[in-house]
């Protein structure tokens, strides 16, 4: 059983930066660096859609929306997945999910955190 647990979210001005963080544990560090690591988000009224993902080689894949102003990034020792968010839009509200796709296509989802841009 993998636990994903989000945390970095928060209230933040239009323009600004926040970085968001995914610590997994439950799973060996070998396995977690061949995972497919995702940061998706849900908007109020809006589908869950793909922000980021990063697989475990370092390719990544960006929703066109926020390429550009986010980078996902990974640190295998620590089984932990970053989402640096940069000149931030009030179109970026939403709940922040992270989540995790195991070689054997088994997914693993966070609890979410909430990202809140003001004008």
């Amino acid at each position: 059983q993998v636990q994903l647990v989000e945390s970095g979210g928060g209230l933040v001005q239009a323009g600004g930066s926040l970085r968001l963080s995914c610590a997994a544990s439950g799973a060996s560090g070998s396995i977690f660096s061949i995972s497919i690591m995702g940061w998706y988000r849900q908007a109020p009224g809006k589908q869950r859609e793909l922000v980021a993902a990063i697989a475990g080689g370092g390719t990544t894949t960006y929703a066109d929306s926020v390429k550009g102003r986010f980078t996902i990034s990974r640190d295998n020792t620590k089984t932990t997945v970053y989402l640096q968010m940069n000149s931030l839009k009030l179109e970026d509200t939403a709940v922040y999910y992270c989540r995790s796709t195991q070689v054997s296509r088994r997914d693993y989802w966070g609890q979410g955190t909430q990202v809140t841009v003001s004008s």
